[in-house]
């Protein structure tokens, strides 16, 4: 037998997935993390008896709920389903899926909408920061439609703006994880940064590459995928992040100079794949990073503040670019993030049930 769970497939800036209310399905987190799996259709690298998109930024969950802190408004669980392995993971936050989280919730009740524009916060679970989503709602309604871009994504769509308001340090503990600016693991400098999202920074050029290369060059190249991830193991025990084989952060990001006018170009791998853009929050980071004197990404960036710790930041990356807004002060240990801001959009692709085999419920 089947059963039917209500569920909502939304495209969320570059990233596709399903979004939930987390009453609807089990609490039990094994039960819950079978039952995801068997809608995306994983572990199979087509994801053919599932929903998913065979690529892990279209096997994407969000599963929303009431906020339990009185700061926010919704309760945001991210959740990557590995598209080749039967694992879920919560190990990071999304900030694509994210942009789906407010209209969602207007939708769904969760918050009235106001005006012209309902500002959401939302508390991301994964970290345990807050961001705040700004959704066009004109006559109470939420509108997807509009003439706002984003690199990775054809057409237009509604702008929904985002701040995160205190991401720095959320997963690995503080904005540099290692204590240090730069680091050397296996003859490469790399600098670790979480702002929002745990990234390790390096220089193109020290693997041999232009920074220019494509995502699909990229991922054909073995030997520089196998000395990446060695590089990720050995790091990520130094940026709190553990023993981190079965766990899809920290991102391994090449970094070299701007080729197209931005602040410096980007070839993002989340872990093992290519992006074909730049995550939301992996962008926020390597931002922050090209505002650090001396780190890896400083030494390839063209910045200028705007005013002193006011940066607007395009950062390139396969298929465009993404503009990051940061708010910077000095203080005695290097810098103190104070807002960091971006644009995403969003789109309602489908609305109903999902359905899934109820033995994956039952446990049977």
């Amino acid at each position: 037998m089947l059963k039917a769970i209500p569920a909502t497939l939304m495209r969320g800036g570059t990233s596709k997935g399903l979004y939930f209310d987390a009453r609807d399905l089990p609490a039990d987190k094994a039960t819950r993390d079978r039952v995801l799996l068997g809608a995306m259709g994983s572990p199979d690298v087509r994801q053919i008896d599932g929903v998913g998109g065979a690529h892990p930024l279209t096997s994407k969950v969000a599963l929303i709920s009431k906020s339990t802190r009185e700061d926010a408004d919704v309760d945001y669980l991210f959740l990557q389903v590995m598209v080749d392995k039967a694992v879920v993971s919560d190990a990071q936050n999304c900030g694509n899926i994210l942009a789906g989280v407010g209209p969602w919730a207007i939708e769904h009740g969760f918050i009235a909408a106001a005006a012209e524009t309902t500002p959401v916060r939302i508390h991301m679970v994964n970290t345990g920061s807050i961001a705040r989503a700004h959704v066009q709602t004109p006559g109470g309604t939420v509108e997807y439609e509009g003439d706002a871009r984003i690199d990775g994504v054809p057409g237009s769509a509604g702008a929904i703006p985002l701040d995160f308001l205190d991401v720095a340090g959320a997963t690995c503990g503080a904005l540099l994880p290692t204590g240090a600016v730069i680091d050397g693991i296996d003859g490469i400098q790399v600098t670790c940064i979480d702002n929002g999202m745990p990234v390790v920074i390096l220089r193109a050029s020290d693997f041999g590459l232009s920074g220019a290369e494509s995502p699909q060059e990229l991922e054909s190249n073995t030997a520089l995928k196998e000395r990446l991830e060695k590089i990720r193991l050995a790091i990520s025990p130094k940026m709190n992040l553990g023993d981190v084989g079965q766990k899809t952060v920290p991102k391994m990001t090449l970094v070299s100079p701007p080729i197209s006018g931005g602040a410096l170009s980007t070839r993002s791998f989340i872990p093992h794949r290519v992006h074909e853009a730049i995550g939301v929050l992996g962008a926020v980071s390597v931002a922050t990073a090209c505002t650090l004197p001396g780190s890896v990404a400083a030494q390839c960036a063209h910045i200028q503040a705007k005013t002193p710790g006011a940066y607007r930041l395009d950062i390139e990356h396969p298929t465009g670019f993404f503009t990051v807004e940061l708010d910077t002060e000095e203080t005695r240990d290097g810098i103190s993030v104070k807002r960091s801001a971006l644009l995403r959009t969003a789109r309602k692709l489908m609305q109903g049930e999902i359905y899934i085999s109820s033995s994956l419920w039952s446990g049977a």
